[in-house]
């Protein structure tokens, strides 16, 4: 095994036997990978035959083959095994109780990306709170935050904007893997349920994803690297704009733009201090779908040059600022519906506090608002303590 084991690769080597006899749900996509690249269901299949009842996919479907927010995908039959794969992106997106009751224990194998504003985190408390009431038994395989333990980043989701991009008050760079969180949603939310985790090994805080030895396995058709994931903690803001957030292209996130956009007039008002350990390339590009599709797009391609140094939320809500400033007259904020919520403003869920949007309509200063997250960064970084499985 790498130096970095998941909790799929202990479940193969020393963990299965403590399944015999249970009736299995596994909630997974196609980046549920062991270290040999063999997906968790056959993982599951060769450790512990017949023994998986149902399958469950997320946001993007099982497959992971769906390309935007709310693009729901259908329950299916798994052709090999026979079973059903119920998808949690649909009408409901919560197990049923018919659902749960072909299976004793729930196994969630699912590579979160490390920010508030992506969705399995939501999928996996809503599976919490279902399982819960329908008392069955809950396994947790871990895998590693891309963004690494140590650092946090932003404001804390406001509970009046609680939704499914945000079900509860973290920082935008919450710092937490997925067992972590679950801990986290257990106790917030008072669940009274049997919950189980398998740790990784080998893996430490500090770690970013290039430093695990793994390979990048893609948990969403627009998160396709590392790199990826690595500016998404401020470049998912673009989703509530009409600005393009560069899906339709080949770099999704690491590219954003508009055909109104004039880059060097956003250069010349951007905080210098707001592109610290990255190169802002001045970047062209034309969409092939989702917003301005066709056109011809302007703007920037991000270059993290010194990850110590970036700040993904603090860099992108600078631009936006510069945007506002620079082209007012064809910026627009999203209109709802966004995730399933259909009156708040889609920016606002986002972001996690109304008042941000407003006080970047007025031009604030960033860099007081930040100082008054970092005290929030603070009192969270001591608060989670008791919820971290790696010191």
């Amino acid at each position: 095994m790498p130096k970095i084991a998941t909790g799929l690769d202990i479940l193969r080597e020393t963990y299965s036997p403590k399944l015999k006899g249970r009736r299995i749900g596994l909630l997974c996509n196609q980046a549920s990978l062991d270290c040999r690249f063999i997906p968790a269901k056959e993982v599951i299949r060769y450790c512990l035959p017949g023994h998986l009842k149902a399958v469950f996919g997320p946001q993007h479907g099982y497959g992971g083959l769906e390309q935007d927010n709310m693009i729901e995908t259908g329950h299916a039959q798994d052709p090999e095994l026979q079973i059903p794969v119920f998808s949690l992106y649909a009408a409901m997106r919560e197990p049923t109780p018919e659902m749960l009751g072909l299976i004793d224990i729930l196994i969630i194998d699912l590579q979160d990306v490390g920010t508030r504003v992506y969705t399995f985190a939501a999928s996996m408390l809503n599976c919490l709170q279902a399982a819960a009431k329908a008392r069955v038994s809950v396994l947790i395989l871990d895998r590693p935050n891309p963004l690494g333990g140590a650092r946090v980043e932003g404001n804390r989701l406001a509970p009046e904007l609680y939704s499914f991009v945000g079900p509860f008050s973290l920082p935008m760079r919450h710092g937490l893997t997925m067992a972590e969180l679950a801990r986290l949603f257990q106790k917030v939310f008072n669940l009274d349920l049997d919950l189980d985790i398998l740790p990784m090994q080998g893996w430490q805080r500090s770690m970013l994803w290039h430093e695990t030895g793994l390979r990048w396995l893609m948990p969403s058709p627009n998160m396709p690297l590392p790199e990826t994931a690595y500016v998404y903690p401020g470049q998912v803001i673009w989703e509530g704009t009409n600005l393009s957030e560069g899906r339709g292209t080949c770099r999704p996130f690491e590219i954003f733009g508009a055909p109104f956009l004039n880059p060097q007039k956003i250069r010349t008002v951007l905080d210098p201090e707001a592109s610290a350990g990255c190169s802002l390339q001045e970047f062209s590009f034309r969409p092939t779908f989702n917003k301005w599709a066709d056109e011809i797009c302007r703007g920037f391609m991000i270059h993290v040059t010194d990850y110590s140094l970036f700040q993904p939320y603090f860099l992108s809500l600078s631009l936006l600022k510069a945007v506002l400033e620079t082209a007012p007259a064809h910026f627009k904020w999203k209109e709802p519906p966004y995730e399933y919520e259909f009156e708040k403003q889609p920016i606002d869920l986002i972001l996690g506090d109304s008042g941000l949007r407003k006080k970047l309509e007025k031009q604030a200063d960033l860099r007081e608002i930040r100082a008054q997250w970092q005290i929030q960064e603070k009192e969270y970084l001591a608060w989670r303590r008791s919820f971290l499985l790696y010191q």
